[in-house]
This record gives C-alpha cells, sequence and structure tokens, in this order.
C-alpha cells in the first residue's frame, strides 16, 4: 500500500493508539494542489510531515493558519498530517511521499532528505531563528507519588528502574534522549568512559524500545510498563493532564536543547505549484499568533517576548547545545547513532 492510500483518520487523542497518519484541517473542499475555481481562485492541498507527538500542535496551527491564508489569499486550503518517528519520516518522503513541508525533530533526517536533491542548499537560514520557530527539551514522566524517587538523570540507574525510551536511530524523541543522558555525565565532570558505563547501564533497564515518540507514551500509559518515560516536554504534559493525577512531571536539572527545525521541500512544492502556500505556512510560525499557539502546547517559542509571556510553563533548568558534547549534530549522530557508533556497541551487547 502507498503513502498517500495509508492515510488514516485519527481523533488526535493521546491515549488512543495512533498509526502514521493524522487527519487534515480544512475549508472547503481541495481536488487537488493547483486547481482553479470558476471565480480565479485556487484549491491547495498541503503535506506536512512532522515528528511523532505534534498531532496536536499542528492540528490548532492549521487552523489558525488555514482561516487567516483563505482571508488574505481567497484560495481554498486543506492541510494533512502525517506523524512518526523523525527518521521513519526522512525516509518516507526520501521515498516518495510528497511532503510540502517537513518539520521533523532531528536536522540529521531533515539533512538527509537535502542529500537526496528534494531541499535545496542553504535551507536553515531562509527563516528566522535559523528555521527553528520553536524549541523544547526532554523531561521525565514518573508514576503518581514517584515511588522509585527520580529526579536526576543518575537515578535512572538505580537497581529495578525501568526506563521507557523510544529507539535513537529511529526517533527524535529517543537521538535526544541519548544525548541527553550521555551529556547529564560529562557536562557535570564525568569522563567519558563514566559516561559510557552510565549509558550502557541505562539501555539495560529498556524493557522496550519502540520506533517513535507516540508508541513510547502508549507502552508507558496505556501498557502500563516502566517507571520513567524519557519525553518530550510538551508530550510529558499531555501524558500527565490525561492522565487525570496517575502520573507526574519531573524536570532533571540538566537536559539539551532539541531544535526541531522546519523546511519547504523544494522538489516537490515546485512540481505541484504549491510553494507560495508551503512558504507562507512556515513564515505563519513565526507571527504573533502562532507563537502563542505554540507556547499553549508547550514547546519554547523562539520569540523571547513570548517565552517570556508564558515563562510559568517553563521551569529553570540548563538546557545544552549538541556542541558541548559533539562538534554539532552531524558529528553527534556519527559517534553515537550511526552504523559502528556507541548505541550500537552498548545495545549489541545486552
Amino acid at each position: 500500500m502507498s503513502h498517500q492510500n495509508a492515510v488514516i483518520k485519527s481523533v488526535g487523542l493521546l491515549l488512543l493508539p495512533v498509526l502514521l497518519f493524522t487527519g487534515c484541517n480544512a475549508i472547503g473542499s481541495a481536488h487537488g494542489s493547483g486547481d482553479s475555481r470558476a471565480d480565479g481562485a485556487r484549491s491547495i492541498e498541503l503535506l506536512n510531515v512532522s515528528y511523532d507527538p505534534t498531532r496536536e500542535l499542528w492540528r490548532d496551527i492549521n487552523a489558525s493558519f488555514i482561516s487567516s491564508y483563505v482571508k488574505k489569499t481567497g484560495n481554498r486550503l486543506s492541510i494533512k498530517q502525517s506523524h512518526g518517528g523523525s527518521s521513519t519520516q526522512a525516509r518516507a518522503v526520501i521515498d516518495g511521499l510528497e511532503a510540502d513541508v517537513v518539520t521533523i525533530a532531528s536536522i540529521i533526517d531533515t539533512d538527509a532528505i537535502r542529500r537526496r536533491g528534494l531541499i535545496k542548499d542553504g535551507w536553515i537560514d531562509r527563516l528566522p531563528h535559523r528555521s527553528l520557530p520553536y524549541y523544547s527539551t526532554i523531561v521525565f514522566v514518573v508514576r503518581k507519588g514517584n515511588p522509585k524517587g527520580i529526579k536526576d538523570w543518575n537515578d535512572l540507574v538505580k537497581p529495578a528502574v525501568q526506563i521507557i525510551t523510544p529507539n535513537p536511530k529511529t526517533s527524535g524523541n529517543g537521538y535526544l534522549s541519548f544525548f541527553s543522558a550521555w551529556g547529564s555525565v560529562v557536562l557535570r565532570g564525568g569522563s567519558r568512559e563514566q559516561a559510557l558505563s552510565y549509558i550502557t547501564k541505562l539501555y539495560t533497564q529498556v524493557p522496550v524500545l519502540d520506533s517513535g515518540a507516540r508508541a513510547a507514551t502508549t507502552t508507558f500509559v496505556q501498557r502500563g510498563i516502566g517507571d520513567v518515560h524519557l519525553a518530550w516536554e510538551n508530550e510529558a504534559h499531555l501524558e500527565v493532564r490525561e492522565a487525570k493525577g496517575e502520573l507526574e512531571l519531573i524536570y532533571p536539572p540538566i537536559s539539551i536543547r532539541a531544535e526541531p527545525h522546519v523546511a519547504v521541500v523544494d522538489a516537490n512544492v515546485d512540481r505541484k505549484n504549491t510553494r507560495a502556500a508551503a512558504e507562507a505556512y512556515l513564515t505563519y510560525l513565526y507571527t504573533d499568533e502562532a507563537q502563542d499557539i505554540i507556547a499553549g502546547h508547550y514547546y519554547r517559542p523562539a520569540n523571547e517576548v513570548f517565552l517570556k509571556k508564558h515563562s510559568e510553563r517553563f521551569p529553570q533548568m540548563r538546557l545544552f547545545d549538541i556542541s558541548e558534547i559533539a562538534g554539532d549534530y552531524l558529528a553527534a549522530h556519527k559517534q553515537f547513532i550511526a552504523e559502528g557508533g556507541v548505541f550500537d556497541a552498548i545495545y549489541k551487547s545486552k
């Protein structure tokens, strides 16, 4: 079955099983990417290929943008969403999923699409803040009362603590959790050998290695497996809210600054004649309206004014840059996650 034919509409609730796709928000109908109507307006359809736990964010962003875009242009617009593990999503686009924009979790995955010629060089400098309308981090979700006393990264490897985190080879959540755990050792005075020992022990205490963030949430919440879930900040808040007192959120003192960049997929928008709409869509993310929506979903707005406005949502913690543990994400990927890297060495030894 093709990716296009695999579209499954989702009600968008966290605690229901979710497959690759969610449905679209639309005003009017969309008969194609560039159909014209008798009054000269166009019916436009965009596909946003995103990472796993962004369904709720894009549901609200899309509704707001569509309303604004229709008023400004007179065109009809619909936006479809695809969600999954970041690397899995990048592979789908490379293999032919006709994304107009990608909003996936890892710059490595966006760069993989660029290297296949689908995104033009220099994409990262087309939008403000190096194409980062928001950023995030990795935090902990624990059971009611925090029975294992988990407050910091070193608490994860206490005896009998089960950790839920997705596969760093397929998931941005898993990828960033790995880097956060490593940084929690070396950025507080630990040696490489101590970090390697710690990360090896951590993964021996992971009973299920899911492919994406939302699957890991299902394992932790619905299936009741694990004592702690290493989650995106926004996903953690959603879990705790929907669990109605059965889960608690813990902010560790240190974690990574997670940077899910956004990009237009040039080859696709030029073929589909959707560039103007796709560029307007991503530009909209920097507006006051969108920055407020972003903060409301517990993503940290790129605009400092809105970050300060919503500061009560974002407790102070040390967010370290990837350059503090490796040269950049490409270097970190090669060292830790790529074939033959640290993760392969420790996980194959389990």
